[in-house]
């Protein structure tokens, strides 16, 4: 299969190009390069790589010739950035999918668009969320991805565009830009370096290892029915004790953990009902205990390339973000 994989050079997306390129997929990447793509990503993989814009409707059509599919993991996925300035947020994260859907439409190509469980916001404690409930976001980020899941739904609708949508727990795993929990806590600790604690710490997340996350989209990909939603769940940990997992592999001293302002409108639960895609045969095999440690350390062992990343436009973030949090 030629399959199009956009964002193909950021986390999720390049272990994804991992997988189809090591079942014989021709596999094209087109992403924008912002701050969280990175070329190093694909390095030595030997896809055939397009910088380009997913809102550039010349660049997709130029990047998807020939493709039987298109996967989606372009986005502007932090929520505290879209806090700062949502406007990117609303151009990759809606606008971007409804000129890939235009052309799945003309091309009749299968589209897989991978979103995420902060579409439903906040639930309360002994629920999950399920395909079919409403979405409530409380982020930019969140609202301005339930946008593009809208459209895809619509498209199906409007059109028969063959797409679906998956959403995703939070995912972590090696290669993943160090402005997400994991790999801040981890890169943080390494370096000892404050750990921001939001708030109490108390909030509570899935936490599913990029190769599960990887293989589910894969088989939705394939086996997936076009107009359907499917969630794809982890392991649900309180925020603390993850920080306090990683304090504890890093070998960091306690009182790194620094509890600090809250994020505004910060979701206090996310849990995912994912029995719709175990009936399509998905089952996680990662275990959040070894996940971490082994991401732990792969950071541990690749220390230059997070470091370049930290070391450049990562700083102004950074102190933007945390400064007066940390002061």
């Amino acid at each position: 299969m030629r399959v199009l994989v956009t964002g193909g050079a950021g986390f999720i997306g390049s272990h994804f190009v991992r997988r189809r390129l090591a079942v014989g997929d021709d596999v094209v990447v087109l992403d924008k390069l912002t701050y969280s793509g990175n070329l190093a990503n694909l390095e030595g993989l030997g896809c055939d790589f397009r910088e380009g814009d997913i809102a550039d409707a010349g660049a997709v059509s130029e990047a998807a010739e020939g493709c039987e599919a298109v996967v989606n993991f372009a986005a502007e996925t932090h929520v505290d950035r879209s806090i700062l300035e949502a406007g990117d947020f609303i151009r990759t994260d809606v606008y971007g999918p409804h000129v890939l859907l235009e052309w799945a439409r003309r091309s009749g190509a299968r589209l897989v668009h991978v979103s995420t469980d902060e579409v439903y916001g906040d639930i309360p404690e002994g629920t999950t969320s399920r395909e079919t409930d409403a979405l409530r976001p409380s982020s930019p980020y969140s609202a301005s991805k339930a946008g593009g899941d809208l459209q895809v739904l619509a498209y199906v609708r409007t059109y028969g565009v063959d797409a679906r949508v998956t959403r995703g727990a939070n995912t972590y795993g090696s290669h993943q830009h160090p402005e997400k929990l994991i790999p801040l806590f981890v890169t943080n600790a390494l370096d000892g370096q404050p750990l921001p604690v939001y708030g109490d710490g108390r909030q509570r997340r899935e936490w599913l290892h990029v190769a599960d996350h990887s293989a589910a989209i894969e088989l939705v990909l394939h086996e997936g029915a076009a107009g359907e939603v499917y969630n794809v769940a982890g392991e649900e940990r309180e925020n603390l004790d993850v920080m306090r997992r990683i304090v504890e592999a890093t070998g960091a001293d306690p009182s790194l953990l620094r509890h600090v302002a809250d994020r505004p409108g910060h979701d206090r639960r996310y849990a995912l009902d994912s029995s719709k895609l175990r009936q399509l045969g998905w089952r996680p095999e990662q275990s959040f205990e070894q996940g971490l440690e082994q991401t732990v350390e792969w950071y541990r062992a690749n220390r230059a390339w997070w470091e370049r990343i930290k070391s450049g436009e990562y700083r102004a973030y950074y102190a933007r973000q945390y400064a007066d949090r940390l002061s």
